[in-house]
């Protein structure tokens, strides 16, 4: 079957596939829709591993249940595409998140489990679930990077009348301010090179201002609105000049969450942090009781998830998509692919 592989630095190819089999009791879906992720695209600036197929955001419709005696071929579904060992402390706690094995072989994120740049795929029974009649499949492809939100500010604990920043608009960073105000913070900025997107997140609703992050006299501006620095940051890009600027713009004794991601090292002024003594917590992905909250907040219309999606192309277009996403100009955040348009 047609399919979409990284075949090397910032180039995807059009290619062929096997399609997926049952072998250990594994869920067949048919694909409808999936998301390009910002985790994605790190992939496909660093061309590795070649013959990658990606793809961990997608909703679709079961054509084989596996070993699930509760679903039925037709069935709607959505998935986490992690592949913790259920066995570990972290996975009896329930934060198959800290799983060693979660990323192992993870669908879409590992050569073993392609992901939904396809028509079709397989993923773990234990990780599915149905879909509402009344979430659309373009929602559904969306649960996961809200979970990834949602997981965020719940570790951030905002309480209500704080202020937070979130540093950069993508849809991580815009689900998380999202979050942060329905939270109850009273004041929520975006910090944003690409500023189109910036203004976008305040469009949107989901943030009151939005910073430019190449303004030299942004931590003189920040101090202006906040007195002393944000209560929270929540950091979305995962680069030294972010997490610096995060460092900075943190009053004394608050905290920092670290959403964005590296694959590689990082330079940040670690005195900042000791001399204000600041909280920094890592987080990664989420648990799946925050999954399926998602779920629930997306049928329940307690959020709005549509409004991010900003389009919905082929799979002979996602290369396109990824450079439009990576321009640093173009306003767009969120893109679907539809493997069968």
């Amino acid at each position: 079957m047609k399919c979409v592989k990284l075949e090397g630095k910032r180039n995807f190819q059009v290619g062929e596939i096997d399609e997926p089999i049952s072998n250990n009791g594994e869920v067949i879906v048919e694909v409808k829709k999936a998301g390009i992720c910002g985790s994605d695209i790190h992939y496909w600036e660093a061309g590795e591993p070649k013959g990658l197929v990606l793809g961990h955001e997608f909703a679709g419709v079961v054509l084989n249940p596996g070993n699930r005696e509760d679903l039925k071929e037709g069935d709607r579904i959505t998935a986490l595409p992690i592949s913790p060992c259920g066995k570990c402390p972290s996975c009896l706690t329930g934060n198959p998140q800290y799983c060693r094995e979660t990323w192992t072989y993870a669908t879409g994120l590992s050569l073993t489990n392609p992901g939904a740049l396809a028509p079709k795929l397989k993923v773990r029974s234990d990780m599915v679930y149905k879909l509402p009649d009344n979430v659309s499949f373009e929602e559904g492809a969306m649960v996961e990077p809200v979970a990834v939100g949602l997981h965020a500010v719940h570790l951030a604990d905002v309480k209500v009348g704080e202020k937070v920043l979130v540093i950069g608009a993508g849809i991580i960073g815009l689900v998380s301010a999202m979050f942060a105000k329905k939270e109850g913070a009273s004041f929520v900025a975006i910090s944003e090179t690409n500023i189109e997107r910036a203004k976008k997140a305040v469009s949107l609703g989901v943030a009151d201002k939005y910073y430019d992050a190449t303004n030299p006299d942004l931590i003189k501006e920040v101090m202006g609105d906040t007195t002393n620095g944000f209560d929270t940051v929540i950091e979305c890009c995962g680069n030294s000049a972010a997490v610096s600027s995060a460092l900075m713009m943190t009053k004394p004794g608050g905290q920092i969450i670290l959403v964005g991601v590296s694959l590689g090292p990082i330079t940040i002024p670690t005195v900042i942090g000791v001399m204000s003594e600041l909280t920094i917590k890592g987080a990664i992905a989420y648990t799946k009781e925050e999954f399926k909250t998602c779920i629930d907040l997306i049928s329940n219309k307690q959020i709005d998830v549509m409004k991010f999606v900003d389009d919905i192309v082929s799979l002979e277009e996602v290369q396109k998509s990824y450079e439009r996403l990576t321009s640093g100009k173009d306003a767009a955040v969120k893109i679907l692919v539809d493997p069968n348009k």
